[in-house]
C-alpha cells in the first residue's frame, strides 16, 4: 500500500492511529501501543570524570524499574501492570494504558561495579552517573630468548 511517509513511518498511523494493512496480521498491543520501541529515550553527556545518562520513563514508579550490571552491560528494565483489582465507577469507553515491559542495555565496560553506578529517579527521568575508568592494561608479552 502506498501511503505518504516521513522518515519511513506512515502518516496515517500517526494521524489516525491505524496500522498499515500489511501489518494487521502481526499487530500486537505492546506497552504504549505500537510506538513502544521509541520509548526509553536516552541522553548521554560526557564530563571530565564521568558520564551522565538520562532515560525517559514516563508513567513508571521507582519500584517498577530495575538496573542490572552483568559482564560489562548495564541493563535498564521497566515493567508495569494495570491495577485490575481497583474498582472504578463508569463504563470504560477507551483504554490506552497498557501493561507490559521494556528494557535497554548499554555496554559500560567490565571495570565498573554496582557500587560505582549512582542512580536517581525524579519526575519520570532516570539519571545514571557512570564514572570513567580506564581499562586494565594487558601485560605485554615478553619473549624469552632460546640459546643454542
Amino acid at each position: 500500500m502506498l501511503t505518504p511517509s516521513i522518515f519511513g513511518e506512515s502518516l496515517l498511523d500517526d494521524w489516525f492511529g491505524f496500522p498499515e494493512l500489511k501489518d494487521l496480521d502481526r499487530a500486537e498491543r505492546k506497552l504504549y501501543g505500537h510506538h513502544a520501541e521509541r520509548m526509553m529515550k536516552t541522553d548521554v553527556r560526557e564530563h571530565e570524570d564521568h558520564y551522565e545518562v538520562d532515560i525517559d520513563l514516563p508513567g513508571f514508579a521507582k519500584d517498577e524499574i530495575t538496573l542490572e550490571l552483568n559482564e560489562g552491560y548495564l541493563t535498564v528494565s521497566a515493567a508495569k501492570g494495570l491495577d485490575k483489582n481497583q474498582e472504578k465507577k463508569g463504563k470504560l469507553i477507551r483504554q490506552e494504558r497498557y501493561a507490559g515491559a521494556m528494557q535497554r542495555s548499554f555496554y559500560v565496560g567490565e571495570e565498573l561495579t554496582e557500587e560505582d553506578v549512582k542512580a536517581s529517579f525524579k519526575h519520570g527521568v532516570l539519571t545514571l552517573i557512570l564514572p570513567k575508568k580506564e581499562a586494565q592494561k594487558v601485560p605485554e608479552k615478553k619473549t624469552i630468548l632460546i640459546e643454542g
